[in-house]
């Protein structure tokens, strides 16, 4: 692989101006030809990439999930290869990945120029990483906002969605999978493509980001306070099992409900129900620890 790198910071992120200088230093030792880009308002960044496309051999991305977000569709129109230096406040495309948070760490796994292609989610023409969901994450994520995760970092989750699960009302939706239709009554129906989301909750015990597979599942708990029982087990995925959560797999998914609701992916509010949600094989590639091998 070459080494003409596009390089995009999200500066606004929580750690985006403390070490990007010493990470861009440490790309160039490796041997990186940076051409170095930033912009104000992270919804452009696919239009940089595209912009690039014929000037690199790979874009490398410092931000958190929402800028990965933001960006993934230049990077799936280019078939760029991706490098992440994990710069936000969860950063759990980073931890699906295997990759740590430590710019240098983050480095040398670009360094390596091991590549791995992963799937994609996608919702409604949006592609995401981590998790597509609606229901309490959406009211988690309109709270969230950039001045209180700079400065509660990944505490900043769990306190707003205490606010939230005291506040939470139950809705009504259909589910269309595996040609089957499920009702429901639930606080929140995640959909998740890769394995960790809302700072290093796992969706599901056994799911990875390239099992070419959706992982649904719908907390349907009667009473606010049995979300905090299940707050361990959704560390590790297991929450799945529970019999107040509906666990459902699938290549495709629909999902309705009676009126429109937001639906929030990889943490930022991109589309409304009806939604269709789909698994896209091994979309793009990126560079991931040696130990992760194609």
């Amino acid at each position: 692989m070459s080494s003409r790198a596009l390089l995009l910071v999200n500066r606004h992120a929580r750690q985006g101006e403390k070490g990007i200088s010493e990470a861009i230093e440490y790309l160039k030792t490796l041997g990186f030809d940076l051409i170095e880009e930033s912009t104000e308002d992270p919804k452009h960044l696919a239009e940089v990439i595209l912009r690039y496309q014929h000037q690199v051999d790979l874009v490398i991305i410092g931000g958190g999930d929402g800028t990965l977000n933001a960006a993934v569709d230049g990077l799936v129109k280019t078939q760029l290869p991706l490098g992440i230096l994990p710069l936000g406040t969860a950063n759990d495309l980073a931890r699906t990945l295997g990759i740590p948070n430590s710019l240098n760490e983050a480095c040398k796994i670009i360094g390596y120029r091991n590549l791995h292609r992963i799937d994609l989610g996608w919702v409604n023409g949006k592609h995401f990483f981590n998790v597509a969901s609606l229901g309490l994450s959406v009211k988690i994520t309109q709270r969230l906002t950039k001045e209180v995760k700079r400065r509660w970092g990944i505490f900043a989750y769990a306190a707003t969605a205490l606010q939230v699960i005291l506040e939470a009302r139950p809705f009504t939706a259909e589910i269309l999978i595996n040609g089957e239709s499920v009702r429901v009554k639930t606080l929140q129906i995640a959909v998740g493509n890769g394995r960790y989301y809302g700072g290093g909750m796992a969706v599901a015990d056994d799911a990875t980001i390239d099992d070419q597979r959706l992982d649904l599942y719908s907390l349907e708990i009667k009473n606010w306070w049995e979300i905090i029982l299940l707050l361990p087990a959704m560390q590790q995925g297991r929450h799945i099992h529970w019999k107040s959560v509906r666990s459902l797999q699938g290549e495709e998914i629909k999902v309705y409900t009676r009126k429109p609701r937001p639906i929030n992916t990889d943490g930022e509010i991109t589309t409304y129900t009806p939604a269709h949600f789909r698994v896209i094989p091994k979309a793009i590639a990126v560079l991931v620890p040696p130990e992760i091998r194609s």
